[in-house]
C-alpha cells in the first residue's frame, strides 16, 4: 500500500467569490472549469481541470489566504502567461532561488499564494532532479519550503492538502 499520486489540490475562497475564480483559474489561466457534483454544488466553490491538474476552489466561511502553503502549477509558455496576468493586474513574483528553474509567484484574487513553473521543451519542469542536487549540498532557510523530500527515497515528496 503507497501513495501513488495527488487526485486534487483543495484552494480556500471566500463565500461569494466564484466569479473572480473563474476570471482568474479559467480565463487567465486557462483551466477549463468542470461541473461539481450535485451534493457539493450547494456548499458553493467551483472546480477547474485539464489533465493532470485539478484544483478545487471551496468555499471558506472563515477565509484567510493560504501565503505559504500553494500549488506548483508547469505552465507551458510561461513569459505569455507572466504578460497576460502582469496585464491583468496580478504582478507575478520572479524567483531564481533554484539554477535553472524560471519560476514565479502570483497571487489569485484572494491572496492565494500560487507557483508558475516553466516547462521544458522536452515537457518535464527538471525541479526534482535540481530538488535533490539543492537537498545534496544543503538547503538555506528560504530554500527549505521547495525541498520537501519523502523520507529515504531522494523524490520529492507530495504538497501538504491547502
Amino acid at each position: 500500500m503507497a501513495v501513488v499520486a495527488i487526485d486534487h489540490v483543495q484552494i480556500a475562497m471566500p463565500v461569494g467569490g466564484e466569479d473572480r475564480a473563474r476570471a482568474f483559474y479559467a480565463g487567465l489561466l486557462d483551466i477549463p472549469e468542470v461541473s461539481k457534483p450535485i451534493p457539493g454544488a450547494a456548499r458553493g466553490g467551483c472546480w477547474f481541470e485539464v489533465g493532470a491538474v485539478r484544483l478545487h476552489l471551496g468555499v471558506e466561511a472563515d477565509f484567510r489566504p493560504a501565503r505559504k502553503a500553494h500549488p506548483a502549477l508547469i505552465v507551458s509558455d510561461y513569459s505569455a502567461l507572466v504578460a497576460r496576468l502582469e496585464t491583468a493586474g496580478h504582478p507575478v513574483r520572479a524567483d531564481d532561488e533554484l539554477a535553472g528553474v524560471t519560476r514565479g509567484f502570483v497571487d489569485d484574487p484572494f491572496g492565494n499564494r500560487i507557483e508558475l513553473i516553466a516547462a521544458r521543451a522536452a515537457g518535464q519542469s527538471g525541479v526534482s532532479k535540481i530538488v535533490r542536487a539543492e537537498a545534496r549540498r544543503g538547503a538555506t532557510d528560504g530554500e527549505a519550503d521547495s525541498l520537501r523530500l519523502a523520507p529515504g527515497s531522494g523524490q520529492r515528496a507530495a504538497a501538504p492538502r491547502v
